[in-house]
């Protein structure tokens, strides 16, 4: 048994061991957190367990006995908390904590522990640890640091010094519980004397131990700069505690060692979480901080805030507040600004802040938050004007404590969460639960003064809903319907109504306007009124759910409208009859004529004068300041009035340019409408209403004597729908032509390649020091340099431009972009030395000397036109120039004596011949050859660290360099001088002479040698340096953006502080080495594909790390080796480790900007005498402490909680993630989970901030606990509700998960946060946009696609939507938000279940509608993931469609589309919500058009009037037609994208990669996509069933199985394909074309182009999708699946049945099943249709005929029914049956001879009934699935579902048959791969290899 514990211990000790290297890098898979990482989170937080499990870690290997001591003291501690272990994982942690103390464990001879010792030893160990790090000594010089009130840089700053210092708190924490039970006079008098003088002294520095976040504000730091900056220091000062304020109880508490502050007053007051008191107390201190470095950085030695600064801090957060009275006419809480002083002002801010940091989900309502503020603000104030402070009433609990959370916060946040409960996980409707506008809303009436304070529990508001009773909306109710569309953006459809009405009476009056005419016209006035009341009953019926607590105000202002509305229509329309009664009386009086003219005219002056009133900027103010009830009641009858949506105009030349721009589009317009659409189609319908009655081939019983009403509609249809449709074609076209302006005369595009980049190079630097480089750093002195060079700009411009290039090359290096050797040619010289001209890259002056020498060999001329001829390579001066310079100070630098005369006299020789311009004369050029290859000796030798040999050799070298200088190099009557000089001679002859060189040994020459070496020996062109795609891209940006418009960089201390932040769920946050390898079914492993797809990258690992020549294999045998290798290959994917290191970026670019500004404070401070280098920056204390003043990085990951309980690996990265980026802050969820007395688990949530600590653990930073769950709504804006209160700054940048950023646009983010001080119209902005580099665009040809689509969107489409269209909107990341005007309106997005779905975008509605203003910036990007393979794609546009589906009932949209002015109104309806409905359009207008032609084909009619009219509006359907396809097939998607790439790439490439895309049949994917954004749109709206749908963002180029694109495509694109193929197939069969087959092609392409995209898309896109062996396993796979049965738990990719389940389950509500049915009804007409075409029929129209088809039919399908019958359910009757079938199948086959040989039934008549009874099949399927619940009651659903599934089986065979016929033929497949992968084939990429996955072949 001993030997078994043995093992046992062993074990243990040996796994702790591992784990506890694991931090520090040594283990590659994940990094744990030894035994401390066990510690329950119940177990953390009012103890040190797990900093005492952690000592004992540290020591096990110095002192088992003591590890061992400090191990039963934290299981004695866990024991006491939890005796029964009733917290989660409580148990678990004390077995195993169990296992690892047992006796012997520290004992190697296993002989019995005395425990009564452990006293003696712990103080032993103590005292000898103690001294081992001198722990006294550094007491001692922390305290001379602390009261000289500066900070040491180097005091315990190394991380084992801190490592230290928490061991020994550990201890003496220890100690103390041991000292109880020790004697006074023995060891325990010793302990207890040191913790008395632990207590007393204050200089410990177990204040480096405290945890904190940015600013150590509980025990004052100093080793952290942060604290002695002048402007934190008065921060802290403006809000400590003052005898002005209210007597807190002398037993109160404070945390930390810190002075009493108003937060302590406030947290006794209101009773507030301590952790959210620290987190809020941090918050105000950096936003007045960093407010009061605008201002002015305070001099003083006690440094004070200034007022401007509160006044400012103070104005902007209550600014919401503020308007909140404002609208409700209710007094502020103080009187005026003036009569509140500045600590009045500093306390309402805080309570503010306060509130709000621990609102939880209540967040989300921001005026709910200002009346509870209001409340507080009126307790605080009472409680300031006395001198006790008391808590406050309304925070006072049952049992008398006091808790803001359990009483103000919690009864608001049950009351969302049982409504939130309602929803039913999303299925509900909206109308039958409150959401969080709901409740938000309640808030913007007087009424809500009704809740009183304390709130009145028994209040409506906080009364829980019931169960199956409606509950009471507020102001709008989301019912989901089509006719959003209408109400919301109403005038729209009335003003394209109206201007069709008036063009069509033109047209018909054939162009002439005259009485008859303009009488006719004045029919609009009807039409605009009865579609205005239309509007209206919308409003009244839509309203239905919120009748019953809506404010009467509201109700009444309906009720007005409706019954305005009704009499005015009615009035209108009966004076419109009159006027043509009037005119049908030729000779009667225009006395009605006159009175409608005048009722018009009035009309319509007042809703202009409205309309300019409330719209137009110069009127707006007028209109505001007039408080007139009689105007204000006109002016509130004609806009509703919100708390939101007030004052949404532009100034007037904004206003001016957008309807200059919406004009332009209308003129297009209705041009086009007129002569090609509306006038084309007046003869011919004229003739169809004069035809006289025709012959029908079908029993009619519409048209027959209504002028064929019917075919009329059947031509208009399509071009009605092409009218509606069009005017997106042309906002299209327009705002690419006026985008693609906008972006040159930004100058985008203007350097477009490596080559441009080269020949640009020497303008950046002026251009880069301009815009980018702040007034204090161009302030940087030059210590080396002469007063002549000082004074030259381009030298100086060149200095402060060179450390940021650098820089900028670096990382590309870290990044593997790049080679070693590409970064020493790109990198440039420091240029603040002494030599005379600027130092260029090597890239730019490689091989530049030896074609100069080319060039000197072959001078026939003068010095002057050699010079001439070197000159007009400007880079080629530049390198003779540096060259001749740099020889000079080296050979200076190198020689003394004798030696140093002869440099000089060579010198000035050449110097006096060139002044003289004879150097031709002076030198022998053909020698210079010959001179070069001595120097490069030379120079060869210097770069090389000095030894004796090497010393003497160089020596030589520079005889060498003399003789062939003076003997061969100069002329004849110049060697004899030099040769006969006396000096010289004698030196020469004593062997002097160069005998002796001085080794360099300054930086500055050392820089020289191996500047130059390089220079002569580079022989290659650097003209494709560098190679890397990727690298020239962002080169070639950046360098472009430095000619762009940019506000001017401040200092970093006075730029605005930001904050980054990320919402992460699961998604992948670092590769892990198995998956790396893991390979797919190909054979094809993530790493070897990366291997293949990024080369160049790879062999740049390799030397990066130092293994040239080895595979990744060998990798594996070095930890870090491999390590490096799981980061390479997750920077090249879409992870969290991507988006971490691009948004560090930000602080290293903040450090090294500060760093060069110079702001230090204490020891180290730079010498003001010498231009600094950047050598070191990123460990400067001073620059990183300015950076976290400035920059902090928060990511919300949400379950971190759960997956570090459960010791998932994304846990594990997540915390390597904080170790190896210590800026970098860590919110989550943590879920505590505890018994109660009746058996069930009670929750607790808390939201955490963790950071990594000095042991690279985690380090729990604030911990401020939920009235519950947070999620209530969607996750993602609820995951970054909870954590955004840790964020910091006065801007934030939403950033994903799937994006990038790069080091050299982190350096532009203080010219970006300018612009929040930047003119940009009438109110400031409030959210920055930014543009996007796609990443993933250069793997395929999808990739591509989307690439170039998203590009275009975020570049030039949000371009002219910022200007001049004012209308962009928040469509995602990585805007740049204004963090104080957004936490208090609302937050960063919206939350409510499912109507947010997309809830990026309503950060942009809330926005607007709240007075801000939306910008677009293009100077700065950051990359962007996208989705690579199609059937991501499809997944991402289903859930962009759905989620503006679910816009479309929204209330943010309908205020916006109601509150916009018409003009830009239109703006934001087009390129939001209209882009769908353009789209559905799109497609409906092939239905509508095949639809009305197959009418016109079965009833006989297009035959009847081709003949007697031989005109059917050809022309206008033409142009529909054409213009329907133009849409369809993605050219009007084409163009903004070809426009940028005009901009940005330049004609010729804009060029071919058009042709490009159309080769890679792009437009087969857009019309793919089409139906995609379709059909999720549509249906959302109809059903709903809007849903997050996870793309995944890994590397796709795996094979997609045909089945699992089938169930992916069958509803949204198969189906409707097919039945577009059966109208055309119909039309071909039974339509009449006059021009014959061609007419027909020529009308029909588009709808065939159609459906051979929507069927094949999926295939054609899909890896390997026509390699035979491929479709052989797709079709044994999809047969299985088909076959498969379902039941509970199986899901729909295994088995057909589970999946049909699955695909009806959006058919929820009687609505849906209603609508469905009448849609469903469509598919009857061919059955309808075809039977009278049969030459059965003849020319019969009986309607019996059509009923005696639905007979056959029903035999149909019992004959089917009798062969289909399962064979379980005829076990009995096996042999019956089996007789039936079979006299079944012979009677069928006899009957049907008999009837085709004895009546007129033909074999084509056949295949006709086939083509009438499928559709009726399916139009019965469609029924039956919508009525479920009706046929599973009568018995049939089984029947049902065997039939659904023929029908799959069929279509599947259909579509399957195609393909595999396509894959008998090799060359197929290969096409298809070119197809694909042209992109990679393009960079020489061997896909074949990689989709084989052949690694045999290419590895050696």
């Amino acid at each position: 048994m001993s030997r078994v514990y043995d093992n046992w211990e062993r074990l243990v000790r040996a796994t702790l061991r591992q784990e506890q290297l694991r931090p520090t890098g040594q283990g590659h898979e994940r990094v744990s957190s030894g035994i401390a990482g066990a510690v329950p989170d119940s177990l953390q937080r009012t103890t040190n367990i797990n900093a005492i499990l952690q000592a004992a870690d540290e020591i096990q290997a110095e002192d088992p006995n003591v590890a061992r001591i400090l191990c039963e003291q934290a299981y004695s501690m866990a024991q006491n908390l939890d005796p029964n272990s009733d917290g989660r994982g409580v148990l678990q942690f004390k077995t195993g904590l169990m296992s690892v103390i047992k006796q012997k464990l520290a004992k190697k001879d296993g002989a019995r522990i005395d425990r009564n010792r452990d006293a003696e030893r712990l103080w032993d160990f103590y005292q000898k640890y103690k001294r081992r790090h001198r722990v006294d000594d550094i007491q001692r010089e922390e305290q001379r640091y602390r009261e000289s009130g500066t900070f040491s840089a180097n005091l315990g700053k190394s991380n084992e010094t801190k490592k230290a210092f928490s061991t020994l708190r550990a201890l003496v924490e220890v100690m103390e519980s041991l000292s109880e039970d020790a004697g006074p006079d023995g060891v325990g008098g010793l302990i207890t004397e040191e913790l008395r003088r632990l207590k007393k002294t204050d200089a410990t520095l177990s204040a480096e131990l405290t945890p904190y976040n940015i600013v150590p504000l509980e025990a004052s730091s100093i080793t952290n700069a942060i604290g002695f900056f002048p402007e934190v220091k008065g921060a802290i000062s403006a809000i400590r505690y003052t005898n002005q304020f209210p007597r807190l109880p002398k037993d109160l508490k404070i945390t930390g060692r810190r002075e009493l502050d108003m937060f302590d007053l406030l947290e006794y007051v209101f009773g507030f979480q301590k952790d959210n008191i620290r987190n809020q107390r941090e918050n105000v201190i950096l936003i007045i901080a960093n407010a009061q470095s605008r201002v002015g950085i305070p001099a003083e030695s006690d440094p004070k805030i200034d007022e401007r600064a509160i006044t400012e801090v103070f104005l902007k957060v209550l600014d919401n507040y503020i308007k909140w009275c404002r609208y409700l006419r209710i007094r502020l809480v103080w009187n005026s600004l003036e009569a509140i002083n500045r600590d009045r002002k500093l306390f309402l801010v805080s309570l503010y802040f306060l509130i709000w940091g621990e609102a939880a989900n209540v967040r989300f309502l921001p005026e709910c938050i200002c009346y509870i503020f209001h409340h507080m603000a009126r307790e605080l104030d009472a409680i300031l004007d006395h001198g006790e402070a008391s808590p406050a009433a309304s925070c006072i609990g049952e049992d008398n404590s006091v808790s803001y959370l359990q009483q103000v916060i919690s009864p608001i946040y049950k009351v969302i969460s049982k409504e939130a409960e309602r929803n039913n996980n999303g299925k509900a409707a909206h109308s039958e639960w409150r959401n969080y506008d709901d409740f938000n809303e309640y808030f913007w009436s007087p009424d809500c003064f009704q809740l009183n304070w304390p709130m009145k529990k028994d209040s409506a508001f906080l009364l829980e809903p019931k169960k199956r009773k409606r509950t009471g909306k507020s102001t709008f109710v989301e019912h989901r319907t089509f006719l959003h569309l209408y109400r919301s953006f109403h005038r729209l459809w009335i003003f394209l109504a109206v201007m069709f009405q008036a063009l069509t009476i033109i047209a018909f009056n054939k162009g002439t306007i005259n009485r008859d005419t303009f009488i006719t016209l004045l029919s609009v006035g009807p039409t605009f009124s009865i579609m205005n009341f239309a509007e209206s009953c919308l409003d009244v019926v839509l309203m239905f759910g919120a009748y019953s607590t809506a404010r009467a105000f509201a109700i009444s202002r309906l009720v007005i409208r409706f019954f305005w509305g009704a009499l005015s229509s009615v009035f209108v329309t009966y004076i419109y009859v009159k006027v043509l009664d009037e005119r049908s009386r030729r000779g009667s009086d225009s006395y009605y004529f006159r009175i409608y003219i005048l009722v018009l005219g009035v009309y319509a002056g007042v809703r202009v004068v409205f309309a300019l009133l409330l719209k137009l900027p110069a009127c707006h103010s007028l209109s505001e300041m007039s408080d007139h009830p009689f105007f204000q009641f006109f002016k509130w009858i004609y806009q509703e009035r919100y708390f939101v949506g007030r004052g949404l105009y532009e100034r007037t030349s904004d206003y001016l340019r957008y309807v200059i721009f919406w004009m332009v589009i209308f003129a297009c317009k209705f041009t086009f409408a007129y002569f090609l659409q509306i006038r084309p189609l007046v003869t011919p319908t004229n003739i169809i209403v004069d035809l006289p009655s025709l012959e029908y081939s079908w029993h009619d019983f519409i048209s027959k004597n209504n002028n064929n009403v019917l075919t009329i509609v059947c031509l208009w249809a399509p071009v009605v729908a092409i009218y509606l449709l069009d005017i997106y074609i042309w906002y299209t076209l327009l705002s690419a032509i006026v985008g693609g302006v906008i972006g040159a005369r930004a100058r985008l595009g203007e350097i477009r390649s490596i080559e441009m980049v080269h020949k640009r190079f020497e303008s950046f630097p002026e251009a880069f020091v301009k815009n980018l480089v702040s007034s204090k750093t161009k302030r940087m002195p030059f210590g080396r340099q002469t007063s002549q060079a000082s004074e030259d700009t381009n030298k100086t411009n060149a200095a402060l431009f060179s450390p940021f290039w650098n820089e900028i090359i670096k990382s590309l290096r870290e990044e593997d972009y790049i080679s070693n050797r590409e970064m020493d040619l790109l990198s440039m010289p420091s240029n603040a030395g002494s030599l005379r001209l600027v130092q260029w890259p090597l890239f730019l002056l490689s091989s530049k000397i030896l074609l100069a020498i080319d060039l000197a060999l072959d001078c026939k001329d003068t010095q002057e036109d050699l010079w001439n001829r070197i000159c007009r390579d400007e880079y080629m001066a530049y390198a003779v120039q540096e060259c001749y310079y740099s020889i000079e100070k080296i050979l200076y630098s190198l020689v003394d004596g004798e030696g140093r005369l002869w440099v000089e006299r060579i010198f000035r020789e050449v110097n006096t011949s060139i002044s003289e311009n004879s150097l031709v004369i002076t030198l022998l050029f053909k020698k210079l050859p010959v001179v070069l290859s001595r120097f490069t000796a030379l120079t060869g030798l210097l770069i090389r660290n000095e030894t004796p040999e090497l010393a003497k050799g160089a020596a030589k070298a520079v005889y060498d360099v003399y003789e062939v200088v003076t003997h061969e190099l100069l002329s004849h009557d110049l060697r004899e001088q030099l040769d006969t000089w006396n000096i010289l001679q004698r030196a020469r002859n004593e062997g002097r002479l160069f005998s002796r060189i001085e080794w360099p040994k300054d930086p500055e020459i050392k820089e020289l040698v191996k500047r130059l070496h390089l220079l002569l020996t580079v022989k290659d062109s650097a003209a494709n340096i560098p190679k890397n795609l990727e690298a020239r891209r962002r080169l070639e940006f950046f360098t472009n953006s430095l000619f762009m418009d940019m506000p001017s960089a401040k200092p970093v201390s006075e730029m605005m502080p930001f904050c980054v932040f990320t919402p992460y769920y699961s998604e992948t946050v670092l590769y892990s080495s198995s998956e790396l390898r893991t390979e797919n079914e190909d054979g094809i492993s993530t790493l070897f594909y990366l291997q293949k797809i990024f080369p160049d990258e790879w062999e740049n690992l390799l030397e990066r790390i130092g293994r040239g020549d080895t595979g990744d294999t060998e990798l594996q045998d070095s930890t870090s080796d491999a390590l490096e290798l799981r980061f390479w290959a997750s920077y090249r994917g879409q992870t969290l480790a991507r988006t971490v290191r691009g948004m560090m970026y930000y602080r290293r670019a903040l450090m090294l900007q500060s760093f060069l500004e110079r702001r230090s404070f204490g020891e180290g401070e730079y010498s003001q005498s010498s231009f600094p280098t950047t050598e070191g920056f990123e460990l400067s204390r001073e620059a990183r402490a300015q950076a976290d003043l400035k920059f902090t990085y928060v990511v919300s990951c949400q379950i971190y909680g759960q997956q570090k309980q459960r010791k998932a690996p994304e846990a594990a990265d997540i915390s390597l993630l904080l170790q190896r980026n210590e800026a970098l802050r860590v919110a989550f969820i943590h879920v505590e989970e505890s018994g109660s007395t009746d058996g069930s688990v009670r929750k607790e949530f808390y939201s955490k901030l963790v950071k990594a600590d000095e042991h690279g653990k985690d380090q729990e930073i604030y911990s401020i606990k939920l009235p519950g769950d947070p999620k209530l709504g969607e996750g993602k804006p609820e995951n970054q509700n909870h954590a955004i209160v840790f964020t910091r700054g006065e801007a934030v940048q939403t950033i994903d998960m799937n994006q990038d950023n790069y080091l050299e646009e982190a350096m532009k983010l203080r010219n970006l946060l300018e612009e929040f001080r930047g003119n940009h119209g009438i109110r400031p902005p409030t959210i920055l946009g930014v543009r996007e580099h796609v990443f993933t665009g250069s793997v395929s040809s999808l990739a591509w696609f989307m690439s170039n689509q998203e590009t275009s969107f975020v570049t030039l489409g949000q371009r002219v939507l910022a200007y001049p269209l004012k209308v962009r909107m928040h469509y995602g990341h990585p805007d740049v938000f204004d963090r104080i005007f957004h936490i208090t309106r609302g937050g960063i997005s919206k939350a409510s279940r499912v109507i947010n779905i997309s809830e990026d975008i309503y950060a942009g509605f809330n926005s607007t509608l709240r007075q801000g203003n939306i910008t677009h910036h293009e100077y700065f990007q950051v990359g962007k993931g996208r989705d690579v393979g199609l059937n991501q794609i499809a997944l991402f546009e289903g859930k962009v469609a759905g989620g503006n589906g679910e816009q479309v009932l929204s209330r943010d949209v309908y205020r916006v589309g109601q509150l916009f002015d018409f003009f830009r109104m239109l703006s934001f309806y087009f390129t939001t919500v209209g882009f769908y409905v353009c789209t559905m359009l799109t497609v409906l207008t092939v239905y509508i058009f095949l639809y009305g032609r197959v009418y016109l084909a079965f009833s006989g009619l297009d035959r009847g009037i081709s003949r007697r009219a031989k005109l059917l509006g050809n022309t206008a359907l033409d142009a529909a037609l054409n213009a329907q396809f133009l849409v369809q097939i993605g050219v009007f998607t084409a163009v903004p994208m070809i426009m940028g790439f005009i901009l940005e790439l330049g004609l010729l490439k804009a060029v071919f990669s058009f042709i490009t895309m159309q080769l890679q049949l792009c437009s087969v994917f857009f019309t793919f996509s089409l139906g995609t954004r379709t059909h999720y749109f549509g249906r959302t709206i109809l059903h709903g069933g809007a849903k997050y749908r996870a793309t995944g963002r890994g590397f796709v180029v795996r094979h997609i199985k045909f089945a699992e694109n089938y169930r992916l495509y069958s509803r949204s694109h198969f189906i409707k394909a097919l039945e577009v193929a059966l109208l055309l197939t119909v039309y071909i069969a039974y339509g009449y074309t006059d021009g014959g087959a061609l007419s027909f092609v020529l009308l029909t392409v588009s709808s065939w182009f159609l459906v051979i995209s929507w069927l094949f898309a999926p295939y054609i896109f899909n890896p390997s999708g026509f390699e035979w062996q491929k479709t052989v396993e797709d079709f044994d796979d999809w047969i299985n699946w088909l076959l498969y049965k379902g039941g509970v738990g199986v899901k729909g990719d295994n088995s057909w049945e589970s999946w049909w389940d699955e695909e009806q389950a959006h058919i929820q509500t009687l609505r849906g099943r209603i609508l469905e049915t009448i849609l469903s009804l469509r598919f009857l007409i061919f059955q309808y249709g075809i039977v009278y075409k049969l030459h059965l029929t003849g020319k019969n129209t009986s309607f019996a005929i059509y009923g005696f088809s639905w007979v056959v039919l029903v035999g149909i399908v019992m004959v089917s029914k009798i062969f289909t019958v399962s064979s379980k359910k005829s076990t009995n009757f096996q042999l019956l049956f089996r007789f039936l079938q079979g006299v079944t199948a012979i009677s069928l086959v006899l009957a049907l001879s008999l009837v085709v040989a004895f009546t007129d039934l033909s074999v084509p008549d056949l295949f006709a009934s086939v083509l009438a009874f499928i559709p009726t099949g399916w139009a019965i399927l469609s029924l039956a699935i919508t009525w479920k619940r009706l046929v599973w009651s009568l018995g049939l659903w089984d029947s049902v579902r065997e039939f659904a599934r023929m029908y799959d089986a069929g279509m599947g065979l259909l579509i399957f048959t195609p393909i595999a016929v396509l894959s008998w033929f090799p060359f197929i497949s290969t096409f298809q791969s070119r197809l694909l992968f042209n992109q990679a084939f393009s960079r020489g990429l061997e896909i074949s290899i990689i989709l084989a996955g052949n690694k045999a072949n290419v590895q050696p």
